[in-house]
């Protein structure tokens, strides 16, 4: 088996892993709130990462020495899955992932200011094509912009920042390391945000299922896209990532009666076109 093929069946795995995450979120969205959602999911994080990293051994190399820049990584995953999750409740799922993909465009805008990684002009090619696609999706002359629409186009840009923030951790800090405070400091900052009215809904016997899934999916799925990247070409792993799109669309029609909105493949193709072009040609051509 090539490494291409291994990298294949580690995306299927992560593409399940998303799909089932976004219809667990939905599922506990009926009485739980975001912030509650995070709570428990980080909490059940907490458990897992724990026991995983203590059957691995590899529990010694959790370390203080970049708490901030883990709490700012953190911060910024908190505030854009907040908004992924509320997004699923108020607009079609197909578009929450079709947004999303928007995450590496946003990337190549921060990184310079960040990263301080000189932009190339493919990637501020790839920037605007992957603008021209959100008008697609979202298109605002036909449609009014909702909540739901500003919240997964803000959550793309959580997740970005949070790609940046986890690219400088990953230069000294293990894996072990970053997803323990990941889960660690995500339950606190639930807990405050849950909190701070001082009434907190626990999820009922029909709902804790769905917080274990959204619990073990998240690390899941971010775990099986790693090891992909790890087998394979960003230009190999990222087109399979792709297919999440008509999967959660056909899911969300049979499950949710949502309708296959023709446009929203359309701006998620350009915006697809535009991930690829940045990672093919970006990283070769002159700024």
């Amino acid at each position: 088996m090539t490494n291409t093929t291994r990298a294949g069946l580690w995306m299927i795995g992560a593409i399940v892993s998303f799909t089932s995450m976004a219809i667990a979120g939905r599922a506990v969205s009926l009485e739980l709130d975001t912030f509650e959602i995070m709570m428990f999911r980080s909490l059940t994080g907490i458990v897992i990462v724990l026991v995983v990293a203590s059957f691995a051994g590899t529990l010694s190399q959790v370390n203080r020495q970049k708490l901030g820049l883990h709490a700012l990584r953190n911060l910024a995953h908190f505030t854009g899955q907040n908004l992924w999750f509320f997004a699923l409740t108020v607009i079609p799922l197909a578009q929450v992932f079709a947004l999303e993909f928007t995450t590496p465009i946003w990337v190549i805008l921060f990184s310079p200011l960040l990263l301080k990684e000189r932009i190339t002009w493919i990637g501020m090619l790839a920037a605007i094509i992957g603008f021209a696609g959100v008008m697609i999706v979202t298109q605002p002359g036909h449609t009014a912009i909702s909540s739901g629409t500003i919240a997964a186009a803000a959550a793309a840009i959580g997740f970005a920042l949070t790609a940046i923030f986890t690219r400088k951790l990953t230069r000294n800090q293990s894996i072990t390391c970053i997803l323990f405070w990941l889960t660690v400091l995500q339950a606190i900052f639930g807990i405050i945000c849950a909190g701070y009215d001082g009434d907190i809904a626990f999820p009922s016997i029909t709902a804790l299922p769905w917080i274990i899934l959204i619990g073990f999916a998240g690390l899941i799925a971010h775990f099986c896209l790693t090891t992909a990247l790890s087998l394979a070409p960003a230009n190999i792993v990222m087109p399979i990532d792709f297919i999440r799109l008509p999967v959660i669309a056909i899911v969300a029609a049979q499950v949710y009666n949502e309708v296959l909105d023709p446009w929203v493949f359309v701006g998620a193709f350009v915006i697809f076109a535009a991930n690829y072009l940045n990672i093919t040609y970006g990283q070769h051509a002159k700024a």
